[in-house]
């Protein structure tokens, strides 16, 4: 299939489309991480550089994003997870910070279609953009697809599994390492979502009669559940691969 790599902006897709490319998606919950929502907004008008979609024939059939930021290439330093790299890229951003390094925030693919590499021809397309774009660093804060299997897991321990192969037993990771990435950090609090008892219940169709620690659906780690805040807190895990 012969495709082009064009910004997200730079046409208008129908809505049957990017229903069609996001159809598989991520949990409802992660849209409560409410620091993300104080800042996508300011992401996506600043960053729409960096928003990509690959295109076959007029219908996308991958897309991908992300932000720069300003790091050392020190494991130490790097931001926290998926949530302060688009704090420090904004902030970044508006003191006039000179950024010289992607974070990759994600890559899509149509459903119908995986299997295909087009992830990797995404990943490949944001790290030659990061280059054009005179950033010298491309990193990712990868999130495990296979880690909902064992939430009960340190990510630390997680991203250690591997196959005789030598390659990550997480086939998203896989496809990282395929293309040269290799892990740097564990990321255990790339995100936190927060939402009240009732929210979480309708988010993950569980009922949660007491306080106390939950197995969710696609969750990477445990929901802690405190009924007398009326409150649910979900850290999830990422791993940190660098590409360049």
């Amino acid at each position: 299939m012969v495709f082009e790599v064009e910004r997200a902006d730079a046409r208008t897709w129908s809505d049957e489309q990017l229903s069609e490319l996001f159809s598989k998606g991520f949990p409802e919950f992660i849209t409560a991480d409410r620091l993300v929502k104080d800042f996508i907004g300011r992401v996506r008008e600043f960053f729409a550089d960096l928003n990509l979609m690959l295109v076959a024939d007029d219908t996308p059939v991958a897309a991908g994003w992300g932000v720069p930021v300003t790091w050392d290439g020190l494991p130490q330093t790097l931001p926290t997870g998926y949530t302060d790299a688009l704090v420090r890229a904004v902030e970044g951003r508006e003191h006039g910070v000179d950024a010289d390094t992607l974070v990759v925030c994600g890559a899509v693919v149509t459903p119908a279609l995986e299997g295909r590499g087009f992830a990797g021809e995404m990943l490949t397309a944001l790290r030659r953009t990061a280059q054009n774009a005179g950033l010298a660093r491309v990193v990712a804060p990868v999130r495990p697809t296979t880690k909902a299997r064992y939430p009960l897991t340190p990510i630390e321990t997680f991203m250690a599994w591997c196959r005789e192969d030598g390659l990550a037993m997480d086939p998203w990771i896989r496809t990282h390492q395929r293309l040269g990435a290799e892990i740097v950090a564990a990321a255990p609090a790339s995100q936190t979502m927060t939402g009240t008892v009732a929210e979480w219940e309708r988010w993950t169709g569980m009922v949660f009669p007491a306080s106390g620690d939950y197995v969710i659906p696609d969750g990477l780690s445990l929901l802690r559940i405190d009924r007398s805040a009326d409150e649910g807190v979900y850290c999830e895990p990422n791993v940190w691969m660098r590409h360049i």
